[in-house]
């Protein structure tokens, strides 16, 4: 495992094609995305593409989309971002805006480097405005009552310590209760290879669950639904396949009072292939906005030019 993400970037290398960046001095610039078929649970409302030199830094491992419309990420850099998505009146994503970045930091203020310290891959805000960070290879969770404060001390779930240095804590949910729910990437709890390790709770009463992923699919984000239902982001790859993923809903009623060792499942929602463009997706974002409601996807370009930084934004519409 300690060599799952330099064997993924180098072979991402390969297959990807470089497409031109932005004009000079813009964030974004809209992507040319396929007609959507019309009767599915999402409909396709645009995306966009990120500059990340002019962003200053790639790697964006987790999201989150606030009412105003502040979209904030975190990377694997130990650095956070937040920008400003601009959408038309159909809700269609038109461009983003820098607001502001910087590093993360420990509980001292200090600035988190990059590497074992800084590998931040999960985001979630708490109803009290305050920030959770969930962190590979140094498994952990750090609160921060805004992203520029010191890094405080969360209680992690069990065990979490023991997960693999590069397939830990990639999911972070909070649920309309307030409850969290935590899934590591690839942390088999017991002998069924294909489930992980999650859980359920809050820091200091954290119920242990599994997640159970699509066949050759592994668990990188996760936000609730207004409902109470989980959104699932997951993802694969392979040498000869590239990149490839899915959207997976997992019902309110499953996570209502889970037993000790239950096993999530979602079904399927979206397929991430062809026509979409592929590439490394590993952040989700949900928001409610004028009665509908919106899902946000970004990719994570492993700081490799051969890759891009992607934004997607979907409608749930059932």
């Amino acid at each position: 495992m300690a060599t799952r993400r330099g064997l993924l970037t180098a072979a991402a290398a390969l297959l990807s094609g470089c497409m031109p960046g932005a004009e000079a001095g813009a964030l974004s610039r809209p992507l040319d995305l396929p007609a959507w078929p019309s009767g599915g649970p999402l409909r396709l409302l645009g995306g966009l593409e990120i500059d990340t030199r002019v962003l200053g830094f790639g790697g964006l491992s987790a999201l989150h989309l606030a009412e105003d419309l502040t979209l904030t990420a975190v990377s694997d850099l130990g650095r956070f971002a937040e920008m400003r998505l601009a959408l038309d009146a159909g809700l269609r994503p038109t461009a983003l805006s820098l607001i502001r970045t910087g590093p993360l930091r420990d509980g001292a203020g200090r600035p988190l480097e990059r590497g074992h310290a800084g590998d931040a891959e999960s985001l979630a805000r708490l109803p009290d405005g305050s920030w959770l960070v969930g962190f590979e290879r140094w498994h952990r969770i750090r609160a921060y009552r805004t992203l520029t404060s010191p890094g405080t001390y969360v209680e992690a779930p069990p065990r979490l310590e023991l997960a693999p240095a590069n397939a830990g804590l990639e999911s972070l949910a909070v649920l309309p209760d307030g409850r969290l729910v935590a899934i590591a990437e690839e942390f088999p709890p017991g002998l069924d290879p294909g489930i992980t390790a999650a859980w359920i709770g809050r820091p200091g009463a954290w119920r242990p669950i599994a997640y159970r992923p699509g066949a050759g699919l592994l668990p990188v984000d996760a936000a609730a639904l207004p409902d109470g239902a989980l959104l699932v982001l997951e993802r694969s790859f392979s040498i000869f396949g590239g990149f490839s993923g899915r959207l997976a809903r997992v019902p309110a009623a499953m996570l209502a009072d889970p037993a000790i060792g239950a096993v999530l499942q979602g079904e399927e929602l979206l397929r991430l292939a062809s026509p979409l463009p592929s590439d490394n997706y590993e952040g989700l974002a949900v928001l409610r906005r004028d009665g509908r409601t919106l899902l946000a996807i970004i990719s994570d370009d492993n700081e490799n030019r051969l890759q891009r930084t992607l934004l997607l934004v979907f409608e749930l519409l059932a």
